[in-house]
């Protein structure tokens, strides 16, 4: 089972805004050749942080709402939410390390 779970457009306010953890958003599509490169990346996060930060995917084509609500230009971008604020964000297939250092300010 992955470490990552899917949100919504209809269950990102509680599943991301209302976490008492950081969550970091990965908004992905499936014909996206990037997202695809960096979903492994993403469940390795997951799983090193586990209990310490949520991990969550959004697929921008069914959840048009929230990705323009954030202004989601190009994918992947991974966004760090913290006390239902968006604090930091990575855009791109990047290296494992650049994202848990990103992550690691925000723990």
């Amino acid at each position: 089972m992955s470490a990552t779970a899917p949100v919504t457009d209809a269950s990102f306010k509680e599943e991301v805004l209302d976490s008492d953890v950081p969550v970091l958003v990965d908004f992905w599509a499936p014909w996206c050749g990037p997202c695809r490169m960096v979903a492994p990346v993403v469940d390795e996060i997951a799983e090193q942080y586990l209990g310490q930060v949520k991990v969550v995917k959004l697929n921008t084509d069914e959840n048009p709402n929230v990705a323009s609500q954030y202004g989601i230009r190009s994918i992947p971008t991974l966004m760090i939410f913290k006390g239902g604020q968006r604090v930091d964000m990575v855009v791109g297939a990047v290296p494992k390390t650049t994202l848990a250092n990103t992550l690691e300010k925000y723990l």
